[in-house]
């Protein structure tokens, strides 16, 4: 027994030793780390600055992170100006709410379903899932189910029911769910008397907020930074979400200077008052930002609690 004791001792120093991080190896990381940290920042940063520049020192002096002169006019003016703004910011706040609510909650359930191992048809549902990651309908029939079936054209629900499911992150927190909640605890609830709805709610949920978390941040970032879906299917201003919007606005600006005949025509030249200026651009780009920059945080303590899952406990 105390032969058996010392050689887990033993173990437990050689991990322990494995495991060590030396003080220079450890500064070289934090150096490391430090500078991807600024150059990540600085294009932020940047853009900051080109929004409250003013025309002149961007005409006599270019982009800089020290303007000659600072104003804010450009975020003044972005209120000042019609709803449009206002409108496309709440879309896109409402929808990727939504979408990030609905779609955790529905490739919650399918993962659980999927995880368990009493599913008869487990591997079926598996198949159907793990297939539409390597092939897809396409384009146009996905657009003729959506417009001629659903009947979701120029609809909010357009822009939320398309992204409720997405194959990898059923797949990621299927993995999940199988490998940190033991069957054992289910089926216990099960003898007790609990059914499947009940030990989804009681159970996996509250013991998969780091999987939950993670899949939510990925859902909430690929739908904020989504244009393609209000580019193809919606028409009315006030439901065109702000990503859609910004990409407009680049398509205007870049149709002007790649037909510089028409910048000369009346038509052209109410076009080119009506765009916003460079500053007005970056603005957007920075008011759009901003919800995005404090969703992390958020999430963050729900990624520390998740690699501390399955930890060996002294």
């Amino acid at each position: 027994m105390a032969k058996r004791r010392r050689h887990d001792d033993y173990s437990d120093n050689s991990f322990a030793k494995i495991n060590r991080v030396r003080p220079s190896t450890n500064a070289i990381f934090s150096v490391v780390l430090a500078i991807i940290a600024v150059l990540t920042v600085l294009p932020v940063v940047l853009v900051f600055m080109i929004s409250i520049t003013t025309s002149e020192s961007l005409t006599y002096h270019g982009f800089s992170f020290f303007p000659s002169s600072v104003t804010f006019s450009s975020y003044e003016g972005l209120f000042k100006t019609g709803s449009q703004l206002l409108d496309s910011y709440a879309v896109t706040i409402a929808s990727t709410a939504v979408t990030t609510v609905l779609a955790v909650l529905v490739m919650a359930m399918y993962a659980f379903v999927l995880a368990q191992q009493r599913f008869a048809c487990k591997r079926f549902y598996t198949f159907i899932l793990f297939f539409t990651m390597l092939f897809s309908g396409g384009l146009v029939p996905g657009y003729i189910i959506n417009v001629n079936v659903l009947h979701l054209y120029d609809s909010f629900w357009i822009l939320v029911l398309p992204s409720l499911v997405n194959a990898f992150n059923v797949i990621v927190l299927r993995t999940f769910i199988s490998t940190t909640i033991p069957t054992d605890m289910m089926d216990a609830a099960q003898i007790d008397g609990a059914n499947e709805f009940r030990i989804f709610t009681s159970i996996v949920l509250p013991l998969s907020k780091a999987g939950l978390a993670t899949i939510g941040l990925f859902v909430l970032v690929s739908k904020w930074n989504d244009w393609f879906v209000g580019m193809l299917y919606i028409d009315n201003p006030k439901l065109v979400p702000l990503q859609t919007m910004l990409t407009r606005i680049q398509q205007k600006i870049d149709f002007i200077k790649n037909n510089s005949s028409l910048a000369s025509t009346p038509d052209g030249m109410a076009m080119l008052r009506s765009m916003p200026t460079e500053q007005t651009r970056m603005a957007i780009v920075i008011i759009s930002t901003i919800p995005i920059l404090f969703a992390y945080p958020f999430f963050q303590r729900y990624f520390i609690q998740g690699l501390t899952v399955g930890s060996v406990k002294g």
